[in-house]
């Protein structure tokens, strides 16, 4: 057989080819520097026994410290912790953008865009600011939160102090922040064709017709997306503990979430080649759940173009 040779670049190809890798180069430049060389050494790190804390001469350990996690009751706490919450702020974080979505989507709504910036404008305060203002709307005595419930004569809890409402308090906390989940939202309702809903009045559909039969499947790529980006947030969460509690996960450790005992593990306690096999299990983690959301999502994503489920 005869080879065939692949053709030479012309001048002007090769051209196109250099300038477009000179424009790509510092993206290219800063995944390797800030993303796939620290991946790659927090990798090794798993394997040393890097103790900034301890004068300790660095050595191979092996699978040490993946075999420790496993007697570490910290770990397996913590991530019970981080799956409670998670029960929790999941359905707000996906089904509340979308329902308020809809309704500055109505027709009936004046003003919606006065309202989506409204929703918006919470991005524009400093996080710590934020997370700060809200512990003080939500103080037993003097927060507004519970003074509103007083007037209806309901005795507010104690929101962040008591264990058995510290996650509802937390997720109320998160509200705050749905703005951009909104927008995106809104986005994907733009996109729906009218001729669909259309067809659905002419077939007898109402309200719940539509939005059972039209909205939610032809917003099922956006409902996806939205939920697989907040189980990835959900896992990592630790900032607004942190704060508030400035990671001590009080009260009676509720608040000891995944990824503050990772954080803690290598910035208080300096045990850095523990810390990056904490962060590796939370990768490992994190992927089966998006894992399982990609392989769910042919049963329930419709993509039109595509004529089917995906």
């Amino acid at each position: 057989m005869i080879a065939l040779r692949r053709p030479r670049m012309s001048r002007l190809a090769w051209h196109e080819a250099r300038s477009g890798l000179l424009f790509l180069s510092p993206w290219i430049i800063g995944f390797l520097a800030f993303t796939l060389i620290p991946i790659v050494a927090t990798l090794i790190f798993t394997f040393l026994n890097i103790k900034l804390n301890q004068d300790v001469p660095l050595r191979f350990v092996g699978f040490d410290n993946y075999l420790a996690l496993f007697g570490d009751s910290q770990v397996w706490d913590s991530l019970l912790v981080t799956l409670k919450f998670a029960a929790i702020s999941l359905p707000v974080a996906v089904v509340l953008p979308f329902a308020v979505a809809l309704l500055l989507n109505s027709r009936s709504l004046r003003g919606s865009s006065l309202f989506r910036v409204l929703f918006f404008m919470p991005y524009t305060v400093p996080f710590v600011a934020g997370v700060l203002i809200w512990a003080q709307m939500l103080n037993s005595d003097s927060g507004w939160i519970n003074g509103l419930l007083g007037v209806v004569g309901i005795q507010g809890p104690d929101w962040l102090n008591d264990q058995g409402w510290v996650y509802p308090g937390l997720v109320i906390i998160g509200i705050w922040g749905i703005g951009g989940g909104i927008i995106v939202n809104q986005a994907g309702l733009r996109g729906i064709p009218t001729e669909l809903y259309d067809a659905a009045r002419i077939d007898g559909a109402g309200w719940w017709g539509q939005l059972r039969h039209v909205t939610l499947p032809m917003m099922s790529p956006v409902i996806f997306y939205t939920l697989v980006l907040a189980v990835v947030e959900v896992l990592q969460y630790f900032l607004v503990p942190l704060v508030l509690n400035q990671g001590t996960g009080e009260p009676g450790g509720s608040t000891r979430f995944f990824n503050l005992y990772l954080y803690q593990t290598f910035f208080s306690y300096q045990d850095m080649s523990y810390g990056a096999t904490l962060a590796w299990l939370l990768f490992i983690i994190t992927l089966a759940f998006t894992g399982i959301l990609f392989w769910s999502a042919r049963f329930w994503v419709y993509y039109a173009g595509e004529g089917s489920s995906s």
